[in-house]
């Protein structure tokens, strides 16, 4: 499930040359389910590998090392580092290897299918790791609102006071009953049509490499092949 985290707004710091007023945070999006895997998986790293590099005998230590080298930026790129950042100019695309910025005037459309896409007016997609799609979480809601609709045919009957109150309970029920990464992108797909066309939402998309996943993840590789191939 992916649950947003809405951050309330913060004052800004006024100054000579900048305008007071509210400054209005991103709304993060991220997988709680990803979260949960990635801590258990980095707990049974790091009990295996610690246990290895104390009591191993000869290079077994060193080849744990070089496998928690390996291994800690992986886990922690697939499953901890995912999320999206949404604000009222942009949205910044925190993928386990790249991060994208996309203004929201070059986004083309959010669409989602087996997964949740973001698609730029270019023609490049770029995928959604942090709001994954469940395909039986969207069963599930579909069947809510299916019982939730045949309900409230059921209740139409009951007269104006009746009938008004149904309404309101199947509009609320609707949103909740809703899959978390649908909701979390009919989320996207509000702030994209509400600035798509705002000034401050112009500009370049901007795509940088996880280095600081990719560096350490590359040196525990070679460090284990040579291990490997020296043995």
């Amino acid at each position: 499930m992916t649950s947003p985290e809405d951050q309330s707004p913060a004052p800004r710091p006024s100054g000579p040359s900048e305008p007071s007023g509210p400054v209005i945070r991103d709304r993060v999006y991220r997988s709680s389910a990803g979260i949960a895997g990635g801590v258990v998986m980095l707990a049974l790293v790091g009990w295996l590998g610690i246990d290895a590099i104390v009591a191993g005998e000869g290079r077994t230590p060193w080849l744990a090392l070089a496998a928690m080298i390996l291994l800690v930026p992986l886990i922690v790129s697939l499953t901890l580092r995912p999320a999206v950042f949404a604000g009222h100019e942009q949205v910044r695309v925190r993928n386990p290897f790249r991060v994208i910025t996309l203004p929201w005037g070059q986004v083309a459309t959010l669409r989602s299918g087996y997964s949740n896409e973001v698609l730029t007016v270019a023609g490049t997609k770029y995928q959604l790791w942090s709001i994954p799609v469940s395909l039986r979480a969207r069963k599930r809601a579909n069947r809510r609102q299916t019982r939730a609709a045949a309900g409230q045919e059921g209740r139409g009957g009951r007269g104006a006071l009746g009938g008004g109150l149904g309404r309101g309970g199947a509009a609320s029920g609707d949103a909740s009953a809703r899959a978390g990464g649908d909701r979390a992108m009919e989320d996207l797909r509000e702030l994209w049509e509400a600035h798509e066309k705002d000034e401050n939402a112009q500009g370049e998309v901007s795509v940088r490499w996880a280095w600081e996943i990719l560096g350490p993840a590359a040196a525990g590789a070679v460090v284990l092949a040579i291990l490997l191939a020296a043995g």
